[in-house]
């Protein structure tokens, strides 16, 4: 299933990925702004894990003074999509 997650307080407005049967994330994309480099590794560094395992690793990161990071936006997202 492919999802779509509108993010806030990050650069990255909107992430997209793809969840199946098995919580497995791929395809990971960041939409409409941020760090180039983080925008690369972070969808490298969760190809194929699950769910579970991307909110554990990712969530909580910070960046700067705005309360969450990309990274922690995209845990946030798969959180919300194992629970459709």
């Amino acid at each position: 299933m492919k999802y779509s997650y509108k993010t806030e307080n990050t650069c990255s407005k909107v992430i997209e990925f793809d969840i199946d049967e098995n919580d497995i994330i791929t395809n990971v994309k960041f939409l409409g702004g941020g760090c180039p480099g983080n925008l690369q590794a972070v969808p490298r560094l969760v190809e194929g894990k699950k769910a579970e395992d991307i909110e554990e690793l990712l969530g909580g990161i910070m960046c700067g003074c705005r309360g969450t990071s990309c990274a922690d936006q995209l845990a946030r997202a798969v959180k919300k999509a194992r629970l459709i």
